[in-house]
Formats: C-alpha cells, sequence, structure tokens
C-alpha cells in the first residue's frame, strides 16, 4: 500500500490590472529530483520535512506534487493514471528570506521547469458524501487546547509531515501532535480537524468526501469497520495510490458496501450524504514522466 501527505494552502490571487508588473515567479535556489527507489512491497514510507531552508520530500507521487504545488486535493487533480504511479524524491533549497508557506509555489515552478507541466482548471459537478452534523450534534470528543507556549513552539519547529504503509495498515503523522492510523479494522485519529479528517477519508470510499460540517475544533475518535468493509476501503486506497491490483481485488469492490463505515460515523453524530457537488478540478494538460537533468 503507498501513503501520500499533503499540504492544503491559501492561493495567492493574481495581479490583473493594466500596466501592472506580475510578482517575481519564487523558485527554489537549487533544487535536485531524481526518481525514488524501488519500493518495498512490505513497508513503504513517504513524507516532507522543512527544516530551516532545507526542503525534502520522498518516495512522493508526481500527483502528491501536484496537489501540494497547487493546493488541491486529491480528487482535484484530473491527468494520467500514471501520476500516482511515478515517484521522486526532491531535495531543495529555500532562497533567503523565503517563507515556508511559498513552498508551494516553488514546486509549481519546478513541476514547469523539470516536467514541463501544463495545466487549466476547470469546474465540475461530481458525485460525493459531503459530512454534516446529524441531529443531535456532534458526539466526538474535542481534542485538549494546545498551550499558548506549545502553539509557539509548534509553529516555530521544522515542518515534518510523514505516513508509512504496509499489508497491516497505514500511519499518517500531520505533525504536532496529529495523526491517524487506519489499521484492524479501525481508523483511530487524534487532533484532526475535519477537513483533513474528509480529504483522510476520502483515500477510503468510492467518491470524494467534502467537509460541510461548520466544525472548528480537533477532535479525537476512533471508527470501527467490519472486516469486509475494511477490505474494500483499503483496496480503494491502494487504487487512490496507483497501486497495480490483482483482478480478484478489483472483482472484490464490485459487491461490497459501507454500512459499517456510515454507521461508524452516525456514533460521532455526523452524517454521510451522497449528492452531487460542483467542485474545482486542475486538469493537467500536459506533463512529462522523466524531469530534465539536475
Amino acid at each position: 500500500m503507498r501513503v501520500i501527505c499533503r499540504s492544503v494552502l491559501p492561493i495567492l490571487a493574481s495581479v490583473a490590472a493594466f500596466g501592472q508588473t506580475p510578482p517575481a515567479r519564487v523558485e527554489f535556489d537549487v533544487a535536485s529530483v531524481k526518481a525514488s527507489a524501488p519500493m518495498n512491497t512490505e513497508q513503504v514510507s513517504a513524507g516532507v520535512k522543512i527544516d530551516g531552508s532545507q526542503v525534502h520530500c520522498a518516495n512522493l507521487s508526481l500527483r502528491d506534487y501536484i496537489r501540494t504545488a497547487y493546493r488541491m486535493k486529491e480528487y482535484q487533480v484530473e491527468g494520467p493514471d500514471w501520476l500516482g504511479a511515478e515517484r521522486f524524491d526532491i531535495d531543495a533549497k529555500l532562497p533567503d528570506g523565503a517563507k515556508r508557506d511559498q513552498v508551494p509555489d516553488m514546486l509549481q515552478a519546478l513541476l514547469a521547469d523539470r516536467f514541463r507541466m501544463k495545466s487549466h482548471r476547470d469546474k465540475k459537478d461530481l458525485p460525493a458524501y459531503v459530512i454534516v452534523v446529524a441531529k443531535g450534534g456532534p458526539k466526538m470528543k474535542e481534542s485538549p487546547a494546545d498551550s499558548d507556549a506549545d502553539t509557539a513552539a509548534a509553529s516555530a519547529a521544522p515542518i515534518d509531515v510523514s505516513g508509512s504503509g504496509s499489508r497491516a495498515g497505514v500511519s499518517i503523522n500531520f505533525g504536532g501532535g496529529a495523526y491517524y492510523t487506519f489499521s484492524n479494522n479501525k481508523l483511530e485519529a487524534k487532533k484532526l480537524t475535519m477537513p483533513v479528517f474528509a480529504d483522510a477519508l476520502g483515500r477510503y470510499v468510492d467518491r470524494p468526501v467534502v467537509d460541510m460540517t461548520g466544525l472548528t475544533g480537533k477532535y479525537d475518535f476512533t471508527l470501527q469497520f467490519t472486516p469486509e468493509d475494511y477490505l474494500a476501503m483499503t483496496i480503494r486506497s491502494a487504487i487512490v495510490a496507483g497501486v497495480s491490483l490483482p483482478p480478484e481485488a478489483l472483482k472484490y469492490l464490485q459487491g461490497a458496501g459501507d454500512e459499517s463505515l456510515f454507521s461508524s460515523i452516525e456514533t460521532l453524530g455526523l452524517k454521510l450524504d451522497p449528492r452531487k457537488t460542483p467542485l474545482e478540478v486542475l486538469v493537467v494538460d500536459q506533463i512529462d514522466k522523466t524531469p530534465t537533468a539536475n
């Protein structure tokens, strides 16, 4: 199984007024891009680490980099199927005075320069699951609030987001004590916001998941699944990550359901509502499988 990480940041406004000079494109000082080493099928690790001016991304797919660069969710990127299979390591240095929240813009420049990527944005009505608060209100345990000292320390600490996966399950660490594990027929979460939970859940079901709860806190909770539903969710997550699966696995999904997922979500005081939702998508028009030389 393969796992991925993400970075979701505000989109900068473009300069469109006549006579104005567009802002200078931000780029890494230097960047090395190389194909990731072949993965051990029994244990897979991937992640992003930003420490000072050094950026290290390991074992991420082109789809992962595109999502991070354009601040998109998994379901918002449309392109060739192999985007989830081609994986690369990137080691880069931030220019003097650059901020960590500029890394996505620098990745956009790198994708354009090294992979000759071209894209456009569009809007589509897509089948989705919308997470809403059920009647009676949420029943989740809100995570203890961080102290001012902990918050200040976390904002200054290196960014270290990582994930690992094997046949035994998946573990995703978002930093700052926020994480979830998916194993042993359950999903256990600590300090997850609802948008992060929706994005994570979208990897295990057959359509995008959109947060419409309006909840702004961080929560600790556990979802319990039947072995049959857990297996179906595991297969779907492998498909999303670009893993080639045998026909038997794909055939299993034809009769699979998610009854235990829906009922487990309801124990949190939430509801998964299937509906068609207008969503913005990034359409990849052109991208090379192999980057230009370092």
